[in-house]
């Protein structure tokens, strides 16, 4: 393969090369996918630039032919910008068969279905973890930092193999896991008024264009959003042939959307424009769209309880509708600036053809309805009324009801005909009209296929002796039986451990509090025992010193917690375990450390001075092992407002044996 530069100047074929080497073997990864999308995201990265560039070009012509007077110069400048023009609409279509061809998914099935419109993965480079981790856990923690490269290189490796996810339940719950680590970061080394430490680089997953920041919010947001992405690829190849599919795709789709609307309440300040709340609005619209599509499609598949009953055809007819009314907001949504100038353009064709394909496919329905279907019963006429024009208002005139004799019905369908007829010949328009959407074959397959249907329909109810022109069919009311709402991620599901969990429980050794390490304090054992009182678990703190005591007269204090047994580190012990470990000891006494916190206010010399920024989620969500510091702590740019569970006092025991 033939190294091709990135916009930042890394060789894309050297990175590659070094994914097969780190991170490959993790259950989830598929590091083959780097390798395709590396180019691609190159080149739309560099076709942005310029597309940028020109633009820059054609403001400032723009602005100095309307500030000049002289005709020579105006001359020129209007050269210049038929040129710059020229470029931008060159440029254009190029990105356009770029976007086209990016992150195409097929569903897995030999059944013609529409395509749905999944999103790419953002990509991001390399990241050093090590050099910020270790000095924090040497000068904050006092610990020897040579002693924790174990653990940086799992949290080095784990980062790596989340670049090239599989598109399976696997490469979720990888995701889901190094999110759950990012967690466990923040709340350990993180805090509000000093960053981590590493510059994190990630690129644009709708321009390509890089963007970096050193807030470890924008590595938790952009994890967020590839796990909606990767939900959207999984929700574009399910088999919608077969109910279980479409199910599985709804529930995709809902599951992004959740994301997306998660990231756009939560994040912002957003570095780049496919995480500023207008795109985030698109693609929560978007996915939810496809997910009524999808509702509809598994509706299609479903024999009625009556087959071929008018009033049965016609709710299916309003699911359609309620697709085309979906798509036609998200079009809405998609014009509006800014977001019009990064969505891609083979999005927004599609989303229009489908506007159209759907709202012809309601008419296509309800003329079955009219037509093949038997006469009404008088106690369903309301309610099919209601599906073309609603509830009457109070001041406005009663509707006719529908037709009863075949005639008049088959005149009705026939006018419904027509405007399936052409919303399906828009749509192959607006479909030829793109370049990239003209390569989509299964795309065109359906369009000319619910035309013929169409076409077929109709011809069969021109009767030659028909001199009578139908009215004008009334639309279809949209209206659903399943509204696809938005899902959070299922991020509680995937239980992880804490990679630098030998730094001990977060509640006490986190970069937000301040603790004086006091020790090795030997105890001689008494008459009476050791003289102190233990109480609770992990840390287990010294809950009392009995005055003249053995404890008392090492300078053994009460408040502090016990870090290490005999040069054993013991953070994590339960009580019941410190306990029998001091019962072990003889005569000769007992070696032990101790941590006491620190009010913020009052620092002293030597002491580990950290600070902690806000846990994003409770110990429950994010399958927690350690508890969550007791005091609050400011909100960082992307939080959920979630309450953290407190630690519940252990048990009072004496350590005495």
């Amino acid at each position: 393969m033939v190294p091709e530069e990135r916009p930042d100047g890394q060789v894309a074929g050297e990175e590659s090369t070094q994914l097969q080497a780190a991170g490959s073997s993790r259950k989830g990864c598929d590091h083959l996918a780097q390798m395709q999308r590396d180019p691609l995201q190159s080149r739309r990265a560099r076709i942005h630039q310029q597309i940028n560039k020109e633009l820059r070009m054609r403001t400032g012509a723009e602005n100095l032919y309307r500030a000049t007077s002289n005709a020579r110069v105006r001359e020129t400048v209007a050269l210049e910008l038929s040129y710059v023009n020229s470029s931008l609409q060159l440029l254009k279509e190029e990105l356009e068969g770029l976007d086209g061809n990016a992150d195409a998914e097929l569903p897995e099935s030999d059944g013609i279905t529409v395509p749905m419109i999944p999103l790419g993965l953002k990509e991001t480079k390399q990241l050093d973890w090590a050099t910020p981790l270790k000095e924090l856990i040497s000068e904050h923690f006092g610990e020897d930092s040579a002693s924790y490269e174990a653990e940086v290189r799992e949290l080095e490796d784990l980062r790596q193999a989340t670049r090239t996810p599989s598109r399976s339940e696997a490469g979720l719950e990888l995701l889901t896991a190094y999110y759950h680590q990012l967690c466990f970061l923040e709340a350990r080394f993180a805090t509000p008024a000093r960053n981590l430490g590493p510059l994190f680089h990630w690129y644009d997953s709708l321009t390509g264009v890089p963007a970096q920041q050193r807030a470890l919010a924008f590595e938790k947001g952009s994890v967020l959003f590839n796990i909606g992405a990767l939900h959207t690829q999984m929700g574009a190849r399910q088999d919608r042939s077969s109910p279980q599919g479409t199910s599985r795709a709804v529930e995709a789709f809902r599951r992004a959307a959740g994301v997306f609307s998660l990231l756009r309440e939560n994040f912002s300040h957003a570095p780049s424009p496919d995480m500023s709340p207008g795109s985030l609005l698109v693609l929560e619209q978007l996915m939810t769209a496809q997910a009524q599509e999808c509702v509809f499609e598994g509706l299609s598949l479903q024999p009625p309880a009556a087959p071929h009953t008018c009033l049965a055809q016609l709710h299916l007819a309003q699911e359609a509708a309620q697709v085309a009314a979906e798509y036609r907001l998200v079009h809405q949504a998609m014009a509006q600036p800014p977001v019009r100038d990064y969505v891609p353009f083979p999005w927004t064709t599609l989303v229009l053809v489908k506007a159209e394909y759907f709202r012809a496919l309601a008419h296509y329905q309800a003329a079955l309805a009219l037509c093949d279907g038997p006469p009404a019963a008088e106690v369903e006429l309301p309610a099919l009324e209601q599906v073309f024009l609603g509830p009457p208002a109070p001041s406005e005139p009663r509707a006719p009801a529908l037709p009863q004799e075949w005639e008049e019905r088959r005149k009705l369908g026939k006018a419904h005909l027509k405007r399936a007829i052409l919303g399906q010949e828009e749509a192959l328009r607006l479909h030829a009209v793109c370049r990239a959407l003209r390569r989509v074959d299964l795309l065109q397959v359906v369009l000319a296929q619910a035309l013929q249907r169409s076409l077929a329909k109709y011809s069969e109810l021109d009767l030659e002796d028909d001199f009578f022109e139908a009215t004008e069919a009334p639309d279809i009311r949209p209206k659903t039986q399943q509204m696809p709402e938005g899902r959070a991620p299922s991020v509680s599901q995937v239980k992880v451990t804490d990679i630098f969990h030998r730094l001990g429980p977060l509640s006490v050794f986190s970069v937000k509090n301040r603790w004086r390490l006091a020790g090795p304090i030997h105890v001689a054992r008494g008459e009476e025992g050791f003289g102190f009182t233990l109480r609770g678990d992990a840390p287990v703190l010294i809950a009392a010193v009995v005055p003249g005591g053995q404890a008392a007269a090492a300078g053994l204090k009460e408040g502090g917690y016990i870090v290490s047994v005999n040069g054993q580190p013991c953070r994590w012990w339960k009580h019941a375990e410190v306990v029998a470990q001091l019962k072990s000891v003889g005569d000769e006494g007992v070696t032990l450390q101790v941590a006491t916190l620190l009010p913020s206010a009052e620092p002293g010399p030597g002491d580990h001075r950290p600070a902690l920024g806000g846990l994003l989620r409770s110990q429950k969500e994010c399958g927690w092992e350690t508890p969550v510091p007791t005091r609050a702590s400011p909100r960082p740019l992307l939080g959920w407002g979630r309450k953290a569970g407190r630690c519940k006092p252990g048990r009072r025991l004496s350590a005495a044996p």
